[in-house]
C-alpha cells in the first residue's frame, strides 16, 4: 500500500528545472566558454555521485573533456595542456592543487589551471593558493550547485559535513549557501507567504536570505507563490528520532545498506548473481514506490501479492490469438519484465535486511529503544547497552545506544557515565577518548552535573519571576549545558501514544507508526503543531523547554495572491540532515490532513551517519 494521494492534494513543483540550471552553467559558463579545447577534469570523490545525477560521463565528454581522474593523494598523470579540478572548497584540495602545478614548475612545463569550486568558493583556499605561490597560476571559479533534486519531492544540498561543521565546531560557513539555496528557490517558484523556523542556525540562515532577498528587490514581487509554507528546523532541536532505529523500508534500507546520493549499491546477497546492482530508489521505480513508506512488517505480504498478480498477468498470454499476442509483446511486455526485475531486486533486499536483523536481534534493540523513550525499565535498558558494550557488537551502535539514553534521561547520572564510558574505551580502545569530548559538547552524550540543581533553583525563580524574565534567566542556564529536557517534552506534546490494545501498522492511525506506534518523531509533530496553529501561539513551553526561547519564529504575509492550492503545499528545510522515517512521517500526515510536503535537507541522514560525524576514529 503506497501513500496515495488524495484527489485534491496539491501538484507538486517540477524540480527537473534544478538540474538543467546547475548542468547549463557547469557545462556553458565553468567548462566550455572559460576553458574552449580539450582538458581533463580531476572531481572530488564526494561530487561524482551529484555530478553523475547531472552530468553523466557522456554528456562531459561531447563537451571536449578528455580524461577523469579523482582528486587522491597519489600525483596524477595528465598529459592535456588544460586542467580543471571541481571541488569542495577544502583546504587539502587546494594543496592537492598546489602541489600539481608547482611540480609542473619544477619539470619547467606550463599549462591552464582552473579550480571550480562546489558550492561555493572560500576566502580560506584562496589564501591556501596564495601561501603555496600558486595564487597567479590558478583561476578559480564558483558552480552554485547546491539543490539535487533525488526524488519528486525530496531535495538534497549534499553537504553531509553541514551537520559536524555547524553543530560540533559552531562554523558557520555554510550558512551562506542555504540561504542562497532559498533565494533559487524563491526566484524559480515564486515568493514563501508564511515561514516558521526554530534552532539558532535556522534563525541565522532566514536573515541571511531575508537580506538577500531585499539586496534583490522586485525579482519575486508580483509573482504568485507555488509554495504556501515554509518551515525550518534545526537537527539539534530533535536528536532522538535520528537516534533511532528505522523499520520503515525506506529507512531500512538505508540504515542497512546505505543509500547514498539517492540510489543505492546491492550486493551480490540481494542480487542473488555475483555481481552488484546500483539501484535508484526514487518515484520512478513503481515497486519502490509503493512499500517505501511502509512499516517493514508489511512489505513481505506487499510483494508476495505484487508477485502473484504479475504471474496472473503474464499467464494472460496463453489463450491469446496472434493479434492480441503481437500487442501483449508490443505494449505490456516490456513493462512487465522491468516490474519482474524490480521486485526480485526489492524481494532480495528484504531477504538480506531479515538475515542482518534476525542475527543482531534485532527485536530485543527495538525493546530496549522503545523503553528509553518512554522511561521505563532504565536499569535494565543501561544493563543492555553495557552488554552491547562488552560483546563488541559495533562501536557506533553502542554510541547511539548511550546518546538516546542520555538524552530521554536528560542526561547520564554521574556514576554511569563514568562506568559506561571505562568499558567502552576499554572494549573498543582508547582513540575514542576524543569522541566523548565532542558528544558531550554537542550536547549528545552528557552527564548530569550539579547543572542539575539549577533546574531546581530553575523552577524557584520561574515561579517567582515574571515568564518573560524566566525566559531569560532559563535561556542563561541553558547556555550553561543544553539540556535536552526530553520527559517535558515528550508530555506536552503527547509523543508517547496511548494504545488500547495492539497498533495496527497495516492501518497506521498516526505518525508513531514510523516507530511501530512507540513514538510519534518529534520534530514532525512540531511541524503539525505550528501549521495547525500558523504560529508558535500556545507551545511557548515547549519551545522554552527546546532551549529556543528566542530562536522560534513566524514571519506571515497577507495571503491575498496566494491561491488555496499553493497553501497546502510546505516546504521543510532540515539543517543538519533529515531521515526517511521523518519523510515517511511527514508524507503520512499530509496524506491525512491534505497538505504535500517537500523536504530540502543538508543531508539525508540516520544514526550512524550522526554518530560517525562525531567519532574522531575514522571507521
Amino acid at each position: 500500500m503506497a501513500f496515495p494521494h488524495r484527489p485534491d492534494a496539491p501538484e507538486l513543483p517540477d524540480f527537473s528545472m534544478l538540474k538543467r540550471l546547475a548542468r547549463d552553467q557547469l557545462i556553458y559558463l565553468h567548462l566550455l566558454e572559460q576553458l574552449p579545447g580539450k582538458k581533463d577534469l580531476f572531481i572530488e570523490a564526494d561530487l561524482m555521485s551529484p555530478l553523475d545525477r547531472i552530468a553523466n560521463v557522456s554528456i562531459l565528454k561531447q563537451h571536449e573533456v578528455d580524461k577523469l581522474y579523482k582528486v587522491e593523494n597519489k600525483p596524477a598523470v595528465s598529459s592535456s595542456e588544460q586542467l580543471c579540478f571541481l571541488v569542495r572548497p577544502r583546504i587539502k584540495n587546494m594543496r592537492y592543487v598546489a602541489s600539481l602545478v608547482n611540480a609542473d614548475k619544477l619539470a619547467g612545463r606550463t599549462r591552464k589551471y582552473k579550480v571550480i569550486f562546489s558550492p561555493q568558493k572560500f576566502h580560506a583556499c584562496e589564501m591556501v593558493l596564495e601561501e603555496e605561490g600558486v595564487y597567479g597560476d590558478v583561476s578559480c571559479d564558483e558552480w552554485a550547485f547546491s539543490l539535487l533534486p533525488l526524488d519528486v519531492d525530496l531535495l538534497s544540498m549534499e553537504l553531509p559535513e553541514f551537520f559536524r561543521d555547524y553543530f560540533l565546531e559552531g562554523d558557520q560557513r555554510w550558512i551562506n549557501t542555504v540561504a542562497q539555496a532559498l533565494h533559487l528557490l524563491s526566484t524559480l517558484y515564486g515568493p514563501f507567504p508564511n515561514c516558521y523556523g526554530i534552532g539558532r542556525c535556522t534563525k541565522m540562515s532566514y536573515e541571511l536570505w531575508r537580506k538577500l532577498e531585499e539586496e534583490e528587490d522586485g525579482e519575486t514581487k508580483g509573482r504568485r507563490p507555488e509554495i504556501g509554507h515554509v518551515f525550518l528546523l534545526d537537527r539539534d532541536v530533535d536528536f532522538v528520532t535520528a537516534l533511532c532505529s528505522q523499520v520503515v523500508y525506506e529507512g531500512l534500507v538505508d540504515d542497512t545498506f546505505r543509500v547514498k546520493c539517492g540510489s543505492v549499491d546491492f550486493g551480490p546477497e540481494v542480487t542473488s548473481s555475483d555481481r552488484s546492482l546500483k539501484v535508484l530508489l526514487n518515484a520512478e521505480d513503481k515497486v519502490f514506490n509503493e512499500i517505501r513508506n511502509e512499516h517493514f512488517s508489511n512489505v513481505f505480504g506487499f510483494l508476495s501479492q505484487k508477485a502473484r498478480n504479475l504471474q496472473a498477468q503474464y499467464d494472460r498470454r496463453r489463450g491469446m490469438d496472434i493479434k492480441q499476442m503481437k500487442n501483449f509483446v508490443s505494449q505490456e511486455l516490456k513493462g512487465l519484465k522491468q516490474e519482474h526485475r524490480l521486485l526480485s531486486v526489492h524481494i532480495g533486499a528484504c531477504e538480506s535486511i531479515m538475515k542482518k536483523k534476525t542475527k543482531q536481534d534485532f527485536q530485543e534493540l527495538i525493546k530496549t529503544e522503545h523503553a528509553l523513550l518512554e522511561g521505563f525499565n532504565i536499569r535494565e535498558s543501561t544493563s543492555y547497552i553495557e552488554e552491547h558494550i562488552d560483546r563488541q557488537v559495533s562501536p557506533i551502535e553502542s554510541l547511539r545506544l548511550m546518546c538516546l539514553l542520555s538524552i530521554t534521561e536528560n542526561g547520564l547520572i554521574p556514576k554511569d557515565y563514568r562506568s559506561l564510558k571505562t568499558q567502552y574505551l576499554q572494549s573498543y580502545g582508547p582513540e575514542h577518548l576524543l569522541t566523548f569530548s565532542n558528544l558531550r559538547r554537542a550536547g549528545l552524550l552528557t552527564e548530569q552535573a550539579p547543572g542539575d540543581t539549577l533546574t531546581a533553583v530553575e523552577s524557584k525563580v520561574s515561579k517567582l519571576v515574571t515568564d518573560k524574565a524566566a525566559g531569560k534567566i532559563t535561556d542563561a542556564f541553558s547556555s550553561l549545558a543544553k539540556r535536552s529536557n526530553f520527559r517535558a517534552i515528550s508530555k506536552k506534546l503527547n509523543l508517547i501514544p496511548r494504545v488500547d490494545g495492539e497498533y495496527d501498522l497495516k492501518v497506521p492511525r498516526d505518525m508513531a507508526y514510523v516507530f511501530s506506534g512507540a513514538y510519534v518523531p518529534l520534530s514532525c509533530r512540531l511541524i503539525e503543531q505550528v501549521l495547525e496553529r500558523r504560529s508558535w501561539q500556545g507551545l511557548d513551553e515547549v519551545v522554552r523547554l527546546l532551549n529556543c526561547n528566542e530562536l522560534a519564529f513566524t514571519d506571515v504575509t497577507k495571503e491575498d495572491k496566494a491561491s488555496s492550492e499553493s497553501l497546502r503545499l510546505i516546504m521543510v528545510v532540515f539543517l543538519g540532515g533529515c531521515t526517511f522515517s521523518e519523510i515517511s512521517a511527514l508524507r503520512f500526515l499530509g496524506r491525512e490532513k491534505g497538505y504535500r510536503f517537500i523536504f530540502l535537507t543538508t543531508a539525508v541522514t540516520n544514526s550512524a551517519r550522526l554518530m560517525e560525524a562525531m567519532s574522531e576514529v575514522k571507521a
